[in-house]
């Protein structure tokens, strides 16, 4: 249920948001320019198109290995954005009679935008593949212990920043070089014109994932697990080069939504000065937002998380026979917490998400908000590439030696220690990494529609009306304390005591002694 939610249905959602998103810089900064405000549509178009074509270019033989699987996905990649690319010189060619040289600069756009996600997504393939020595080095670091797994996957998240960011900062250059800001909106449509088949390598994840866990379930032969497993590992990077193509598409987006605002607030003529303290106090601030992002992301999960465990605990203590196998347990009641939890705890998340550049914009002035859009985008990039990357490289090295049998294979205290860097992961990698999308966007999106509002104000012009969602985020802040977390669950806590009593040979709960020397146990139970 949750690869299907996180993978499928909120990376849709997310790349949804970024495409439109796109489509609205465009046209805003097309500045009424009839044929500037149609391009992005038809680009849009030809995409599904393109897309549709590119899915008959997948293809492997049986028995291939991780490089031949990934290659078969990567064909229809490469065959949709070719056609992207001679779709859009038919239609450039079309709209752009009498204005030829403009048009072939918009399209030079489209096609660095284009090349752009496809780089993107090489880099994150080698990053997270175990084919390749990042994710290699983890697996390797994980002899002496699930600690140096943590640094190792650390490490390779944080290196893993540096080409993406050469790869959006020379299309930023390129692009704005060619056709200004609304060329660097256009590179962000070009990316995303090929979403049809994007999103359908990153839903293929979830679907392999599924299909495993099926014949686990019916106790299938060896041979159906193997191959569902190579497939599941593909699924690991297909999924973390969706992430990576969603943090890029998602930065271009941004960039071009906060030109769009500072040209509806009035500062297309104003020199915004980084140098300048309201400035500089705005950066700061949209630096931070990030981190806190993740931050309450983070603890929403193993809150949740937390939850989950003493149903299971309960479960095992009061449904009798269910240790035994002869009962069915409730999976219901844990879906049903998980989604509770999911949306409770997004509510302060939203409320900052929201309010901040509303806050800041009102209570300070654009040029502040400008700084807040400038460091939420720049801090937001670094923090989810890392936290993407570093997620899908440990789940991967987890998978090198369950399915390559490096190390040892599994069972062995190096697979333990790869299991726990998996388990620091998944959080990285499907909560707080690509949540972060979403909050430098919806943060664009808001400031550019409230941009009207603030059209020429100075710093401080109109402090009073800054205070209205400076209160709400507070009073916000301390609802969602009284209700959701005031009373967190103790997990430490004994559930159903006198029925434990009977199963007092499989005890429930540990001294903090055992759980350290035991854990790996526990783990691999």
């Amino acid at each position: 249920v949750g690869d299907n939610v996180g993978d499928v249905a909120g990376m849709g959602a997310d790349l949804f948001e970024s495409f439109v998103g796109s489509i609205i810089a465009a046209i805003t900064l097309a500045n009424g320019d009839i044929t500037l405000i149609m391009l992005p549509f038809w680009i849009s178009g030809a995409g599904i198109i393109a897309a549709i074509i590119g899915f008959f270019a997948v293809s492997c033989k049986d028995d291939a290995g991780q490089k031949e699987l990934m290659f078969a996905l990567h064909k229809s990649t490469i065959v949709s954005s070719t056609l992207v690319v001679g779709f859009s010189a038919l239609i450039v060619a079309f709209l752009f009679d009498g204005r030829s040289k403009e048009g072939w600069e918009v399209f030079g756009c489209i096609v660095i935008g284009l090349v752009a996600g496809v780089l993107i997504g090489q880099v994150t393939e080698y990053f997270t593949s175990y084919s390749y020595w990042p994710t290699k080095s983890i697996t390797d670091a994980g002899v002496t212990g699930p600690a140096t797994v943590i640094i190792q996957g650390l490490g390779v998240g944080m290196i893993s920043t540096v080409f993406p960011v050469i790869i959006i900062v020379a299309t930023i250059l390129g692009c704005n070089a060619l056709s200004g800001e609304y060329g660097i909106a256009l590179a962000a449509v070009g990316m995303l014109s090929t979403l049809g088949v994007t999103l359908a390598t990153d839903a293929y994840g979830p679907i392999a994932d599924n299909a495993g866990g099926i014949a686990e379930m019916a106790e299938l032969e060896e041979r159906v697990r193997d191959t569902t497993d190579a497939l599941d590992a593909l699924g690991n990077t297909t999924a973390a080069t969706g992430k990576g193509f969603a943090i890029g598409s998602a930065v271009l987006t941004a960039l071009s939504l906060l030109s769009a605002f500072t040209d509806k607030a009035g500062l297309g003529n104003v020199n915004v000065d980084i140098g300048e303290p309201v400035v500089l106090a705005g950066v700061l601030i949209g630096a931070m937002l990030p981190f806190l992002f993740a931050a309450l992301t983070m603890l929403s999960v193993q809150k949740a998380a937390g939850a989950i465990i003493i149903e299971v605990r309960r479960q095992f203590a009061e449904i009798p026979g269910l240790r035994e196998g002869t009962a069915e347990a409730d999976s219901d009641k844990c879906v049903a917490i998980s989604t509770q939890s999911s949306v409770e705890e997004m509510v302060l998340p939203g409320i900052y998400a929201i309010l901040s550049p509303i806050t800041v914009g009102f209570l300070i002035g654009p040029r502040c908000l400008t700084g807040l859009l400038g460091g939420a985008i720049a801090s937001g990039m670094m923090l989810a590439l890392m936290m993407a990357n570093a997620g899908g490289a440990w789940d991967n090295s987890k998978k090198y030696i369950e399915i390559e049998g490096a190390k040892g294979g599994k069972g062995t205290e190096t697979h333990k220690a790869c299991i726990v860097g998996d388990t620091v992961g998944d959080p990285f990698k499907d909560t707080s990494g690509p949540s972060l999308n979403i909050l430098i966007k919806l943060m664009s999106i808001i400031s550019l529609t409230i941009a009207p509002l603030m059209e020429d104000d100075d710093d401080w012009d109109s402090w009073y009306y800054g205070l209205i969602p400076l209160a709400a985020m507070l009073i916000g802040t301390y609802l969602v304390y009284h209700f959701f977390w005031r009373d967190v669950a103790d997990i430490t806590a004994p559930v159903g005591v006198e029925k434990m009593e009977a199963v007092k040979d499989e005890p429930m709960s540990a001294t903090k002694d055992e759980v350290e020397v035991g854990n790996d146990g526990a783990i691999n139970q």
